[in-house]
């Protein structure tokens, strides 16, 4: 059977399809003069137009805290005194925890008491070697002989060094004294405490854990279809559980600027102000992102695209004729499915594209009256 598609001449471009009815029955002249005339093949078909792409879609995310991090006991000792618990707001600088370690204080002190030995031997050669130069240049040869005042510098020389390498050891020592007192890195709460004052603690052993919670990181796995999709604002709105009633929001601050290879997903990062306290961090969350394609796109009717397992496409009607015309799949809106491919606004299209309509074969179809 031959399908023959009549020209839309006179038909308006805003319109979204047109219904396609089947042929008549058979002709007066048919029914006197011999048999029926069989039915003609009709089909629906549609006017392409371009159409901004807007959608909301609903995804999961996480919250996480702003800063975290674990603070650990840098030498051995017992821990002395825990001036916080869980739950303790504390500021950065503030002292948290103390540990006891006598042998640190005993370097100390001897550091110390090396240290002012060392100071006294260098100032001792230093003044005995300013009073030779002094008489070296006075008017009367020979009172100094040149190698005294070379000896004499060289012992000044070698205790400076001296002196400098002890101090450099006492601070070290003092430093390590400093490692006693654990203090807030950063403003925020206290989330873990893993010792008791009396507990021996090693080098390396965790005490406590702090958390800034006044500033969260949202954290959204956006689909790769999703990710060219321009929001025009970046803020994000998003429920969690334990408030179902109410909606919070984050502003976009930072992406992975990549595609993971498993989840073919991006990460998009949103900062959620959180002084008031009411997220807690770890919570899931749902959030809804608002897409907007930069540019308009195409929008077919999901019956309007075929998908066999080699190729997605539409059926084009040119010159009568059906062309099948390979596309790409984006976004699936409630007004459609967005399509790429070899298309132009104008274009008529079939509302019900199948494997079964051949390319370059013919059909009948009617306008609605």
């Amino acid at each position: 059977m031959h399908y023959t598609f009549h020209h839309m001449r006179n038909l308006p471009m805003m319109a979204l399809g047109l219904s396609l009815l089947a042929a008549c029955g058979p002709t007066p002249d048919a029914r006197t003069n011999g048999p029926a005339a069989p039915a003609q093949d009709t089909a629906a078909v549609f006017l392409l137009k371009t159409d901004t792409v807007k959608k909301s879609v609903d995804l999961h995310g996480e919250l996480q805290p702003y800063l975290q991090t674990d603070l650990f006991a840098k030498v051995q000792g017992y821990v002395r005194e825990m001036k916080v618990d869980i739950g303790d707001h504390v500021h950065k600088g503030q002292t948290l925890a103390i540990i006891e370690a006598p042998e640190v204080n005993t370097q100390v002190t001897q550091s110390q008491a090396a240290l002012a030995s060392a100071k006294a031997k260098y100032t001792a050669s230093a003044d005995k070697y300013q009073r030779l130069y002094q008489a070296s240049q006075s008017t009367s040869p020979g009172i100094v002989a040149p190698v005294d005042l070379v000896t004499a510098h060289d012992e000044m020389e070698a205790d400076s060094a001296a002196y400098e390498a002890v101090s450099q050891q006492s601070k070290a020592y003092k430093e390590v004294s400093g490692y006693l007192y654990l203090t807030a890195p950063f403003d925020g709460v206290i989330i873990a405490r893993k010792a008791d004052p009396g507990a021996l603690v090693n080098a390396n052993s965790m005490l406590l854990t702090v958390q800034d919670n006044n500033i969260l990181r949202l954290r959204v796995a956006v689909p790769e279809t999703y990710v060219a999709a321009a929001t025009g604002r970046r803020d994000l709105s998003f429920a969690v559980d334990a408030y179902p009633e109410q909606r919070f929001s984050g502003t976009l601050t930072r992406k992975t600027e990549s595609i993971d290879p498993v989840t073919r997903t991006e990460l998009w990062e949103y900062d959620v102000d959180n002084r008031p306290h009411l997220l807690k961090a770890g919570a899931f969350v749902y959030a809804r992102l608002n897409l907007e394609r930069n540019a308009p796109s195409f929008v077919v009717p999901p019956a309007a695209l075929a998908t066999t397992l080699e190729r997605k496409f539409v059926i084009r009607v040119h010159d009568g004729k059906a062309q099948w015309v390979d596309v790409r799949q984006g976004m699936t809106t409630d007004s459609g499915i967005e399509v790429f491919g070899d298309l132009h606004a104008g274009d008529t299209l079939l509302s019900k594209a199948t494997d079964e309509r051949k390319p370059e074969t013919r059909a009948y179809w009617k306008l609605a009256r």
